[in-house]
Protein backbone atom coordinates (compact mmCIF):
# COMPACT_ATOMS: atom_id res chain seq x y z
CA UNK A 1 0.00 0.00 0.00
CA UNK A 2 1.09 3.22 -1.20
CA UNK A 3 0.40 6.94 -0.48
CA UNK A 4 -0.84 6.78 -4.40
CA UNK A 5 -3.42 4.25 -3.48
CA UNK A 6 -4.76 6.42 -0.48
CA UNK A 7 -4.99 9.20 -2.68
CA UNK A 8 -7.28 7.37 -5.13
CA UNK A 9 -9.52 6.26 -2.21
CA UNK A 10 -9.60 9.41 -0.51
CA UNK A 11 -10.78 11.36 -3.82
CA UNK A 12 -7.26 13.75 -3.32
CA UNK A 13 -4.27 14.22 -4.30
CA UNK A 14 -1.19 12.66 -3.73
CA UNK A 15 0.47 15.58 -2.38
CA UNK A 16 -2.52 16.48 -0.38
CA UNK A 17 -2.20 12.98 1.57
CA UNK A 18 1.74 14.12 1.60
CA UNK A 19 0.39 17.27 3.59
CA UNK A 20 -1.42 15.11 6.09
CA UNK A 21 1.30 12.45 6.76
CA UNK A 22 3.82 15.18 7.18
CA UNK A 23 2.08 18.44 9.03
CA UNK A 24 3.55 20.30 6.16
CA UNK A 25 0.81 22.02 4.97
CA UNK A 26 -2.75 22.99 6.78
CA UNK A 27 -5.16 21.07 5.16
CA UNK A 28 -9.67 21.14 6.01
CA UNK A 29 -10.64 19.47 8.82
CA UNK A 30 -12.97 17.36 6.57
CA UNK A 31 -10.15 16.42 4.49
CA UNK A 32 -8.01 15.33 6.71
CA UNK A 33 -10.38 12.84 7.99
CA UNK A 34 -11.45 11.23 5.16
CA UNK A 35 -7.72 10.48 4.58
CA UNK A 36 -7.34 9.60 8.32
CA UNK A 37 -10.22 7.21 7.61
CA UNK A 38 -9.11 5.39 4.63
CA UNK A 39 -6.10 5.60 6.29
CA UNK A 40 -6.67 3.59 9.48
CA UNK A 41 -8.76 1.60 7.25
CA UNK A 42 -6.15 0.03 5.34
CA UNK A 43 -4.18 0.01 8.62
CA UNK A 44 -1.18 2.13 6.35
CA UNK A 45 1.88 2.54 8.20
CA UNK A 46 4.23 5.43 6.95
CA UNK A 47 8.00 3.91 5.93
CA UNK A 48 10.91 5.48 7.85
CA UNK A 49 10.93 8.26 4.94
CA UNK A 50 7.66 8.53 5.33
CA UNK A 51 7.99 9.57 9.43
CA UNK A 52 11.28 11.09 8.84
CA UNK A 53 9.57 13.58 6.73
CA UNK A 54 6.46 14.22 9.54
CA UNK A 55 8.93 14.53 12.57
CA UNK A 56 11.16 16.94 10.38
CA UNK A 57 14.44 14.85 10.98
CA UNK A 58 16.66 11.61 8.79
CA UNK A 59 16.41 9.52 11.42
CA UNK A 60 20.19 8.87 10.76
CA UNK A 61 23.29 9.58 12.88
CA UNK A 62 26.74 10.36 11.51
CA UNK A 63 29.79 9.02 13.28
CA UNK A 64 32.62 10.56 11.96
CA UNK A 65 36.17 8.09 11.87
CA UNK A 66 39.81 8.18 11.19
CA UNK A 67 40.75 8.05 7.51
CA UNK A 68 39.52 4.88 5.57
CA UNK A 69 43.24 4.50 4.49
CA UNK A 70 44.34 3.66 7.99
CA UNK A 71 43.47 0.05 9.76
CA UNK A 72 41.35 0.72 12.42
CA UNK A 73 42.52 -0.35 16.00
CA UNK A 74 40.08 -2.68 17.72
CA UNK A 75 39.53 -0.25 19.92
CA UNK A 76 38.56 1.89 17.28
CA UNK A 77 36.17 -0.41 15.73
CA UNK A 78 34.61 -1.87 18.88
CA UNK A 79 33.48 1.63 19.13
CA UNK A 80 31.99 1.73 15.99
CA UNK A 81 30.55 -1.23 16.56
CA UNK A 82 29.44 0.17 19.98
CA UNK A 83 27.43 3.29 18.35
CA UNK A 84 25.71 1.52 15.42
CA UNK A 85 24.28 -0.80 18.08
CA UNK A 86 22.94 1.52 20.25
CA UNK A 87 21.61 3.84 17.27
CA UNK A 88 19.71 0.55 16.11
CA UNK A 89 17.93 -0.22 19.79
CA UNK A 90 16.30 3.91 19.11
CA UNK A 91 15.54 2.61 15.36
CA UNK A 92 18.23 5.22 13.93
CA UNK A 93 20.77 4.19 10.85
CA UNK A 94 24.21 4.83 11.09
CA UNK A 95 26.47 7.02 8.17
CA UNK A 96 29.81 6.24 8.36
CA UNK A 97 31.99 8.96 7.34
CA UNK A 98 36.20 9.46 7.38
CA UNK A 99 38.02 12.49 8.09
CA UNK A 100 41.21 13.69 7.71
CA UNK A 101 43.93 14.19 4.82
CA UNK A 102 41.94 13.75 1.49
CA UNK A 103 38.63 12.91 3.46
CA UNK A 104 37.98 16.30 4.62
CA UNK A 105 35.59 16.58 1.92
CA UNK A 106 33.76 13.66 2.96
CA UNK A 107 33.43 15.34 6.60
CA UNK A 108 32.29 18.21 5.20
CA UNK A 109 29.01 17.08 3.52
CA UNK A 110 28.26 15.73 6.55
CA UNK A 111 28.39 19.26 8.41
CA UNK A 112 26.60 20.46 5.29
CA UNK A 113 24.34 18.31 3.81
CA UNK A 114 22.23 17.92 6.47
CA UNK A 115 22.14 14.15 5.63
CA UNK A 116 22.13 13.40 9.39
CA UNK A 117 20.50 14.62 12.78
CA UNK A 118 23.52 14.55 14.62
CA UNK A 119 27.14 13.11 14.86
CA UNK A 120 29.24 11.01 16.98
CA UNK A 121 32.94 12.26 16.52
CA UNK A 122 35.79 10.62 17.26
CA UNK A 123 39.44 10.29 17.96
CA UNK A 124 39.68 13.84 19.16
CA UNK A 125 42.59 15.95 19.44
CA UNK A 126 43.53 18.41 21.65
CA UNK A 127 42.81 21.13 19.36
CA UNK A 128 40.29 19.72 16.60
CA UNK A 129 39.33 21.85 13.67
CA UNK A 130 36.39 18.76 13.81
CA UNK A 131 35.12 20.42 16.95
CA UNK A 132 35.30 23.81 16.07
CA UNK A 133 33.74 22.95 12.10
CA UNK A 134 30.73 21.14 13.68
CA UNK A 135 30.17 24.01 16.51
CA UNK A 136 30.28 26.47 14.34
CA UNK A 137 27.58 25.06 12.09
CA UNK A 138 25.25 24.32 14.78
CA UNK A 139 25.07 20.64 14.06
CA UNK A 140 24.50 18.60 17.60
CA UNK A 141 27.38 16.24 18.16
CA UNK A 142 28.81 14.38 20.99
CA UNK A 143 32.78 13.33 21.03
CA UNK A 144 34.59 10.53 22.32
CA UNK A 145 37.46 12.02 23.58
CA UNK A 146 37.86 15.90 24.68
CA UNK A 147 40.03 18.95 23.18
CA UNK A 148 42.08 20.79 25.24
CA UNK A 149 39.43 22.86 26.04
CA UNK A 150 36.13 20.92 26.29
CA UNK A 151 34.03 23.48 27.98
CA UNK A 152 30.47 24.27 26.13
CA UNK A 153 30.11 20.54 24.57
CA UNK A 154 29.21 17.38 25.50
CA UNK A 155 31.97 14.36 25.51
CA UNK A 156 32.72 10.78 27.08
CA UNK A 157 36.09 10.06 27.38
CA UNK A 158 38.52 7.60 29.28
CA UNK A 159 40.89 9.39 32.15
CA UNK A 160 44.06 8.44 30.52
CA UNK A 161 45.94 10.12 32.65
CA UNK A 162 45.20 9.55 35.99
CA UNK A 163 44.59 5.29 34.79
CA UNK A 164 48.56 5.55 33.49
CA UNK A 165 49.25 6.99 36.78
CA UNK A 166 48.18 4.28 38.77
CA UNK A 167 49.52 1.59 36.31
CA UNK A 168 52.61 3.55 37.15
CA UNK A 169 51.94 3.10 40.76
CA UNK A 170 51.27 -0.39 40.96
CA UNK A 171 54.63 -0.97 39.17
CA UNK A 172 56.50 1.54 41.75
CA UNK A 173 54.66 -0.53 44.81
CA UNK A 174 56.05 -4.00 42.83
CA UNK A 175 60.05 -2.20 43.71
CA UNK A 176 60.08 -1.29 39.78
CA UNK A 177 62.32 1.43 39.49
CA UNK A 178 63.08 2.12 36.01
CA UNK A 179 59.36 2.20 34.03
CA UNK A 180 58.93 2.80 30.19
CA UNK A 181 55.43 4.23 28.38
CA UNK A 182 54.80 2.66 24.85
CA UNK A 183 52.93 5.37 23.28
CA UNK A 184 50.48 5.37 20.16
CA UNK A 185 52.63 6.75 17.23
CA UNK A 186 54.84 9.60 16.80
CA UNK A 187 52.38 11.22 14.37
CA UNK A 188 49.73 10.96 16.42
CA UNK A 189 51.50 12.37 19.51
CA UNK A 190 52.93 15.33 17.10
CA UNK A 191 49.12 15.81 16.08
CA UNK A 192 48.51 16.54 19.58
CA UNK A 193 46.17 13.08 20.23
CA UNK A 194 44.42 13.77 23.48
CA UNK A 195 44.77 10.10 24.80
CA UNK A 196 48.34 9.91 23.85
CA UNK A 197 49.28 14.08 25.73
CA UNK A 198 47.00 12.82 28.56
CA UNK A 199 48.73 9.76 29.03
CA UNK A 200 52.03 11.10 29.17
CA UNK A 201 51.14 13.67 31.33
CA UNK A 202 50.37 11.18 33.84
CA UNK A 203 53.08 8.88 33.30
CA UNK A 204 55.69 11.45 34.12
CA UNK A 205 53.65 12.91 37.10
CA UNK A 206 53.39 9.49 38.57
CA UNK A 207 57.44 9.04 37.80
CA UNK A 208 58.20 11.98 39.64
CA UNK A 209 55.87 11.74 42.13
CA UNK A 210 57.40 8.11 42.99
CA UNK A 211 60.75 9.06 42.11
CA UNK A 212 61.15 6.71 38.96
CA UNK A 213 63.39 6.80 35.81
CA UNK A 214 60.34 6.86 33.01
CA UNK A 215 61.46 6.36 29.10
CA UNK A 216 59.13 7.37 26.80
CA UNK A 217 58.59 5.56 23.74
CA UNK A 218 55.85 5.53 20.55
CA UNK A 219 54.96 2.61 18.66
CA UNK A 220 52.97 2.19 15.97
CA UNK A 221 49.63 0.19 16.11
CA UNK A 222 50.10 -2.73 14.47
CA UNK A 223 52.59 -6.29 16.05
CA UNK A 224 55.40 -5.26 13.73
CA UNK A 225 55.48 -1.94 15.15
CA UNK A 226 55.06 -3.13 18.76
CA UNK A 227 57.78 -5.59 18.00
CA UNK A 228 60.29 -3.28 16.81
CA UNK A 229 59.50 -0.55 19.58
CA UNK A 230 60.16 -2.92 22.06
CA UNK A 231 63.59 -4.57 20.72
CA UNK A 232 64.77 -0.71 20.61
CA UNK A 233 63.52 -0.37 24.07
CA UNK A 234 65.38 -3.43 25.68
CA UNK A 235 68.11 -2.49 23.59
CA UNK A 236 68.90 1.36 24.14
CA UNK A 237 67.09 0.90 28.19
CA UNK A 238 68.10 -2.33 29.53
CA UNK A 239 67.67 -0.78 32.88
CA UNK A 240 63.81 -1.14 32.21
CA UNK A 241 61.79 -3.69 34.01
CA UNK A 242 58.38 -2.41 33.41
CA UNK A 243 56.32 -0.83 30.88
CA UNK A 244 52.73 0.66 30.75
CA UNK A 245 50.80 1.27 27.33
CA UNK A 246 47.63 2.46 25.97
CA UNK A 247 48.48 0.61 22.62
CA UNK A 248 46.58 -2.29 22.59
CA UNK A 249 47.26 -3.24 19.14
CA UNK A 250 51.05 -2.83 19.85
CA UNK A 251 50.72 -5.61 22.82
CA UNK A 252 50.84 -8.60 20.32
CA UNK A 253 54.71 -7.33 19.54
CA UNK A 254 55.46 -6.38 22.84
CA UNK A 255 55.02 -9.48 23.81
CA UNK A 256 56.99 -11.39 20.77
CA UNK A 257 59.95 -9.09 21.68
CA UNK A 258 59.83 -10.09 25.68
CA UNK A 259 59.50 -14.10 24.31
CA UNK A 260 62.87 -13.48 21.67
CA UNK A 261 64.71 -11.88 23.91
CA UNK A 262 64.38 -14.28 26.80
CA UNK A 263 62.47 -12.48 29.15
CA UNK A 264 59.66 -14.20 31.10
CA UNK A 265 56.56 -12.30 32.72
CA UNK A 266 56.35 -11.65 35.36
CA UNK A 267 59.50 -12.62 36.56
CA UNK A 268 61.63 -10.97 34.66
CA UNK A 269 59.64 -8.12 32.99
CA UNK A 270 55.74 -6.50 33.89
CA UNK A 271 53.05 -5.13 31.28
CA UNK A 272 50.50 -3.14 32.24
CA UNK A 273 48.46 -0.60 30.58
CA UNK A 274 44.45 0.87 29.15
CA UNK A 275 43.31 -1.64 26.82
CA UNK A 276 39.97 -3.48 25.65
CA UNK A 277 39.13 -6.49 27.82
CA UNK A 278 39.89 -9.52 25.44
CA UNK A 279 42.98 -7.73 24.30
CA UNK A 280 44.10 -8.10 28.24
CA UNK A 281 43.18 -11.25 27.91
CA UNK A 282 44.27 -12.41 25.22
CA UNK A 283 48.04 -11.53 26.72
CA UNK A 284 50.15 -13.93 27.76
CA UNK A 285 49.81 -14.35 30.86
CA UNK A 286 46.65 -12.23 31.07
CA UNK A 287 47.40 -8.04 31.24
CA UNK A 288 46.83 -6.61 34.34
CA UNK A 289 44.72 -3.50 32.80
CA UNK A 290 42.01 -0.89 33.10
CA UNK A 291 39.97 -2.66 30.88
CA UNK A 292 38.07 0.31 28.40
CA UNK A 293 34.59 -0.15 28.63
CA UNK A 294 33.52 0.22 25.09
CA UNK A 295 29.76 -0.88 24.70
CA UNK A 296 28.73 1.03 27.88
CA UNK A 297 30.55 4.15 25.87
CA UNK A 298 28.55 4.15 22.77
CA UNK A 299 25.56 3.83 24.33
CA UNK A 300 26.06 6.67 26.34
CA UNK A 301 27.24 8.99 23.61
CA UNK A 302 24.61 8.22 21.65
CA UNK A 303 22.25 8.73 24.23
CA UNK A 304 23.90 12.05 25.01
CA UNK A 305 23.44 12.87 21.55
CA UNK A 306 19.85 12.11 20.88
CA UNK A 307 19.18 14.42 24.45
CA UNK A 308 20.96 17.35 22.32
CA UNK A 309 18.74 16.58 19.27
CA UNK A 310 15.74 16.77 21.06
CA UNK A 311 16.80 19.48 23.60
CA UNK A 312 19.06 21.55 21.83
CA UNK A 313 19.46 24.61 24.48
CA UNK A 314 20.39 21.92 26.79
CA UNK A 315 23.47 22.21 28.65
CA UNK A 316 26.10 19.75 27.61
CA UNK A 317 26.57 16.83 29.63
CA UNK A 318 30.33 14.75 29.76
CA UNK A 319 31.50 12.00 31.76
CA UNK A 320 34.89 10.81 32.34
CA UNK A 321 35.39 7.01 32.88
CA UNK A 322 38.31 6.00 35.08
CA UNK A 323 37.40 1.83 35.20
CA UNK A 324 40.07 -0.05 37.95
CA UNK A 325 42.70 -1.74 37.10
CA UNK A 326 42.30 -5.28 36.42
CA UNK A 327 45.27 -7.45 38.31
CA UNK A 328 45.78 -10.69 36.29
CA UNK A 329 49.16 -11.81 35.53
CA UNK A 330 51.35 -9.95 33.67
CA UNK A 331 52.74 -7.89 36.89
CA UNK A 332 54.96 -8.62 39.79
CA UNK A 333 58.23 -7.99 41.72
CA UNK A 334 60.86 -6.74 40.16
CA UNK A 335 64.36 -8.70 40.48
CA UNK A 336 67.65 -8.38 38.97
CA UNK A 337 68.41 -9.11 35.87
Amino acid sequence: MNIGEIARRAGVSRSTVSYVLSGKRSVSEATRQRIQSVIDELDYRPNASARALKEGRTRTLGLVIPPASQRLTDMQLGFVASVVEAAARHDLDVLLSPSGGDHDRSFERIVTGRRVDGVVLMEIRLADDRVTRLTKAGLPFVTIGRTAEPHGMSWIDIDYAGLIARCVQHLADLGHRHVALVNRSAELVAAGYGPSHRALTGFRAAAAERGLTGVEVCSGDDTASGEACMEQLLATHPEVTAVATINEAALPGIQRALTGAGLSVPRDFSVTGVAAQHWAEDFRPPLTAADVPMVEMGAEAVSLLLEIIAAPGAVPRHRLYSPPISLRSSTGPVRGR
